[in-house]
């Protein structure tokens, strides 16, 4: 259920979200999302084209920061708008950890009158923001 509209105000922190992504989370979101590209799942085709090695689909990184609002909001159904900018790719090495993604958000507006409220999002990987501008929209109960 969306946190009530006079209980959300500007600085509240939503609960942190820690993900392990994993190469087999790489597949399955392959598999889902129809995004086969070698860069998410080949070492040598990722350091043939630049890339410190395998990385995560942008837009699984980005389904991670929807998933920490949608934690907090009570679904996908009270998320009017997400939106990033990919600044920084995640490098996903070859074995059971994985790579650790930090995402964190805060409430940085409230519009009272729509029953709406911005939600600001940080996604980090070894300490560096990997998407910016990372901002949602949500309804509010």
């Amino acid at each position: 259920m969306a946190p009530a509209a006079g209980s959300v105000a500007v600085g509240d922190e939503l609960p942190p979200l820690t993900v392990a992504v994993t190469r087999d989370r790489l597949v399955r979101y392959a598999g889902a999302s129809g995004d086969f590209n070698p860069i998410h799942w080949n070492d040598r085709v990722a350091s043939a084209v630049g890339l410190p090695g395998v990385i995560a689909h942008g837009m699984l990184t980005m389904a991670l920061a929807g998933r920490l609002v949608t934690d907090w909001v009570g679904g996908p159904g009270g998320v009017v708008e997400l939106g990033v900018t990919f600044t920084r790719p995640v490098v996903v090495p070859n074995d059971d950890a994985g790579a650790t993604v930090e995402l964190t958000g805060v409430v940085g507006a409230v519009d009272e009158q729509a029953g709406t409220a911005r939600i600001d999002v940080t996604a980090r990987f070894q300490g560096q923001t990997v998407l910016g501008k990372a901002r949602a929209t949500v309804r509010l109960g």
